[in-house]
């Protein structure tokens, strides 16, 4: 599904010095699979899911998607791969403030030209199925922290995609939330989508078919 080789992402500081965030970062992801990137904040977890996930590109090494070699894609070609293929659930949830829970969910179905009512219905499904059928028209402030992981976690889902990349889902949670999360992770994978998370939670541990750990922007 996902093969890295040597993946290395640099940058520059204001002191021009070169800081390496990931180094020589090689894995495969199988279709299907559930894996654990495992590591202490500042490990480079975050910064190997963007790139994993095309949000953001590496300073040398390559990426392969479906056999495919993506590293050289363009701009447009990348964000259709997202659009088509992967659901996001952030850490700080990334909700719109402004939103209503329905839109926020719909929001990635708008540049795939979808109407409002059909984008509706979608929602609508999922937001049930996340036990927040009641929570349609209202606002992400309306919300506690752990429905507004639900409202994010739907919308990674409105796109039928592929591939789920999560950043620290349960760090902004309390147990019980997060014991619903890993349930809804773990139905997701049964239903054939690949799921890929970055944590330092050990919980995950448990469930995952891989477990990669990192520190100090290396696999070891």
């Amino acid at each position: 599904m996902i093969r890295t080789e040597n993946l290395c992402k640099s940058y520059h500081c204001h002191t021009r010095h070169e800081v390496c965030a990931i180094q020589d970062v090689s894995l495969h992801i199988s279709k299907n699979s559930f894996v654990v990137l495992h590591g202490p904040s500042g490990s480079g977890k975050t910064t190997l899911l963007n790139i994993l996930g095309t949000l953001d590109r590496p300073t040398n090494g390559k990426i392969f998607m479906s056999g495919e070699d993506i590293t050289s894609f363009s701009d447009i070609s990348l964000s259709r791969l997202r659009r088509e293929k992967i659901g996001f659930i952030f850490q700080d949830f990334h909700l719109i403030p402004r939103l209503a829970t329905w839109e926020n969910v719909s929001y990635p179905l708008i540049p795939l030209g979808i109407g409002q009512k059909e984008r509706l219905e979608k929602s609508k499904v999922l937001l049930e199925k996340m036990e927040l059928g009641d929570r349609l028209d209202h606002s992400p402030e309306e919300l506690s922290g752990g429905q507004q992981q639900r409202v994010a976690i739907a919308r990674a889902l409105i796109n039928n995609p592929k591939i789920i990349i999560a950043d620290e889902p349960t760090s902004n949670i309390d147990d019980e939330t997060s014991e619903r999360v890993l349930e809804l992770l773990k139905e997701l994978k049964s239903s054939g989508t690949t799921i890929l998370v970055a944590t330092h939670d050990a919980h995950f541990e448990k469930i995952a078919d891989v477990v990669y750990k990192m520190k100090n922007g290396r696999i070891e």
